[in-house]
C-alpha cells in the first residue's frame, strides 16, 4: 500500500509578516538522496524543504533552530510490536508484578526508551483476563495519557482464551477492554483449544467495532493460516500477524503458497528480528524476502524489551533494520522501510516523506548514508509533531595519535583521553 498523500500544511495563526514562534528550523541536514537541506516545521507538519541555507535568511523570528550538520534526516520509525505490561521485568525476583503502579511505571519507561531510539509511535500488546483482569490494560492506558505529546501509544487487548466455556469470560473481558480504550483486538490463537474459533471471534468483534486486528502466531500451520487469510480478506482497517517465525520453518513450497494467500488477503506480517516474544523453542524470524516477493507488507518490531522472553532486548527499531539488512538480505532502504513506512501503515498512521505537507515526525541520525546510520546509529535527535522530544548524544574519543592526524580520520569530541 502506498504512503498516504500529503495534506496541505495548516495555515499559521501568526500575524502577517511574522513567523510562528513555535516553528522549528532544521538546518543543514542530509537526505538519503545526498541533498543537503533546511527543513521548516510548523503546526505539526513539514512546511517547507529547501537547499541548505535557503530557509535561514530573513527568519530571525522563526523560532528555534537545530543544526543538523553531520546528520542524516529520516522519517521517524514506529514500533508495531511491543509488550508494555511485561517490559523491563527480567531482573525482578519472582513472578512479574501486575500491580497497576508497577505496570504503569514499566510501560512508561519502556515507551520513553523506545522514543529515545526514534520510535514516535508504539503499539503495545497487553494481556487481559486471567490474574491481571483489566488492571494491566488500565495501567498502560494511563501511561498513554501521560505520554501524550511525546509519543503515540496504542494498546492491543490480548485475551488468552475465546472459545468454549472458559472463553466466554475472555470474550466479555475483550469487549470491556475495547470500551476502556484499547483500540486494537489481539490475542494468540495458538494457545486456544480451537484456534480457528478464536480467530473467528476476534474478527467478528473487530468488524463490529471497526478496529484493527493484531494476532500473535508462530504461523507453523499452513492450513490454519489459509483459513485465517480466507476469513480476514477485506477486513478493514486491517489484520496483522506476528512474529510468524514458524513460517520460515515450513517447506519452501508451502511457505510460498501461504505467502501468496496472505498477500491476496491484505494481511500484514510483523517480524521480530531481535528475538521473539515467546519461549526459546519459538524463536526464528519470518522469511521476509519470500513474503515481500509475494507482495505481503512486512514490518519489523522489537518484541520483548528486557523481559523473560528476551532479558537483553533493546527495543531499538534501527537495530531491527540493521538485522534485516545484515542477516536477512534486505537492502538498507528496504530494511529501514520495514521499521518506518511499513510499521506506520500497520499502525494506521499516515506515511512520511521529508517533503512539505507531511507529518513532522522525523529522526536525525549522525551519519552521511543510510547504511552508515544502521551500522553506527549512536547520536539521534527525535522529532514528534514538529518538536524535539528526545536527544541521544554519543562522543567517541581516542588518545592523540599521529596515525589519526596523518590520515585525516574523523574524531568526535575535544578533550584528550588519558
Amino acid at each position: 500500500m502506498p504512503d498516504s498523500q500529503p495534506q496541505p500544511p495548516h495555515s499559521s495563526s501568526s500575524p502577517p509578516g511574522q513567523s510562528d514562534p513555535a516553528a522549528l528550523l532544521l538546518c543543514g541536514a542530509r537526505l538519503t538522496d545526498g541533498r543537503m537541506v533546511d527543513v521548516r516545521l510548523g503546526n505539526g507538519r513539514i512546511e517547507a524543504v529547501g537547499t541548505a541555507g535557503s530557509l535561514s535568511s530573513g527568519t530571525r523570528a522563526c523560532g528555534a533552530r537545530v543544526d543538523l550538520t553531520g546528520y542524516l534526516l529520516l522519517p521517524a520509525p514506529a514500533e508495531p510490536h511491543a509488550h508494555g505490561d511485561t517490559a523491563l521485568s527480567a531482573d525482578t525476583d519472582g513472578p512479574v508484578s501486575y500491580d497497576p503502579q508497577d505496570v504503569q511505571r514499566r510501560a512508561t519507561e519502556a515507551a520513553l526508551l523506545q522514543l529515545g531510539h526514534g520510535a514516535t509511535a508504539l503499539r503495545a500488546h497487553v494481556r487481559v483476563g486471567d490474574v491481571q483482569g483489566l488492571g494491566a490494560l488500565s495501567a498502560v492506558l494511563r501511561a498513554r495519557r501521560s505520554l501524550r505529546g511525546l509519543t503515540e501509544l496504542t494498546a492491543v487487548a490480548v485475551p488468552r482464551l475465546l472459545t468454549g466455556v472458559a472463553g466466554a469470560d475472555g470474550l466479555a473481558m475483550l469487549r470491556d477492554a475495547l470500551k476502556m480504550g484499547a483500540s486494537v483486538v489481539g490475542g494468540c490463537p495458538d494457545l486456544d483449544p480451537d484456534p480457528t474459533g478464536y480467530v473467528e471471534a476476534v474478527l467478528e468483534l473487530a468488524s463490529e467495532h471497526g478496529c484493527p486486528v493484531d494476532l500473535h502466531t508462530d504461523a507453523d500451520d499452513p492450513a490454519r493460516l489459509s483459513r485465517l487469510a480466507a476469513m480476514a480478506g477485506g477486513l478493514r482497517p486491517g489484520v496483522a500477524l506476528g512474529p510468524c517465525g514458524g513460517l520460515g520453518r515450513l517447506p519452501s513450497d508451502a511457505a510460498a503458497r501461504t505467502a501468496d494467500q496472505l498477500a491476496a488477503a491484505g494481511v500484514s506480517v510483523v517480524c521480530l528480528p531481535q528475538g521473539g516474544c515467546g519461549g526459546v523453542e519459538r524463536r526464528g524470524t519470518a522469511p521476509v524476502r519470500l513474503l515481500r516477493t509475494a507482495g505481503v507488507r512486512v514490518a519489523a518490531g522489537s518484541g520483548a524489551l528486557r523481559d523473560v522472553s528476551n532479558p537483553v532486548g533493546r527495543g531499538d527499531p534501527l537495530e531491527a533494520a540493521y538485522l534485516l539488512a545484515s542477516r536477512y538480505g534486505l537492502g538498507p532502504e528496504a530494511a529501514y522501510a520495514a521499521v518506518s513506512s511499513a510499521a506506520r501503515t500497520v499502525l494506521g498512521l499516515p506515511g512520511i516523506r521529508v517533503e512539505a505537507g507531511f507529518p513532522a515526525d522525523l529522526l536525525a541520525v549522525r551519519g552521511d548514508s543510510l547504511s552508515g546510520a544502521l551500522s553506527l546509529a549512536y547520536s539521534r535527535i527525535v522529532i514528534h509533531r514538529g518538536r524535539v522530544v528526545a536527544r541521544t548524544s554519543a562522543v567517541r574519543e581516542y588518545c592523540n595519535s599521529a596515525a589519526a592526524v596523518e590520515l585525516g580520520l574523523p574524531r568526535q569530541g575535544r578533550g584528550e583521553v588519558s
